[in-house]
């Protein structure tokens, strides 16, 4: 799975998640990709980290991102792969859906959670990416997902 950090043309900046460049590129190109904040389909790939960090009941877990050669070549996934990720995808998904969803409290929620005002647990719910970038800075561990994978949960 490749991520790939996008900007819309109203600045709203967001993340999409592909099963190769080509399917990235395709999507633009296409008018497929829209922006979650504004749906505006113009959009345009940034710079964008490549490890999200995650805290855990203990330990922390880094997750790499890399981009993938296969039998198809350079960023075509394998048949095998296809289904690996429909299966990754599906439990991400439903692992979403069984979290809270704390709606627009989402950062004010996470930081009670991080201060141990508040129990800890998985949470999801709706920021700003401003929102979320201070989050960040304040060293709290945030995810920002797909429309796709939060869309039906609303």
């Amino acid at each position: 799975m490749i991520i790939y950090d996008f900007c819309c043309n109203a600045g709203h900046r967001f993340e999409g998640w592909f099963s190769s460049p080509a399917e990235s590129d395709r999507q633009i190109a296409a008018g497929e990709l829209a922006c979650p904040h504004c749906e505006s389909a113009q959009v345009s790939r940034v710079p964008s980290a490549a490890n999200v960090h995650t805290r855990g009941a203990g330990a922390a877990t880094s997750v790499q991102t890399a981009s993938a050669t296969t039998q198809g070549g350079p960023g075509e996934m394998a048949p095998a792969d296809r289904t690996q990720l429909a299966e990754v995808t599906e439990r991400l998904r439903r692992w979403v859906a069984s979290v809270e969803d704390v709606g627009g409290q989402f950062a004010n929620e996470a930081r009670r959670i991080h201060q141990q005002d508040a129990p800890d647990r998985a949470i999801r719910g709706v920021t700003t990416p401003d929102e979320a970038s201070a989050l960040r800075e304040e060293g709290i561990s945030v995810l920002s997902l797909p429309a796709h994978l939060v869309k039906k949960l609303h």
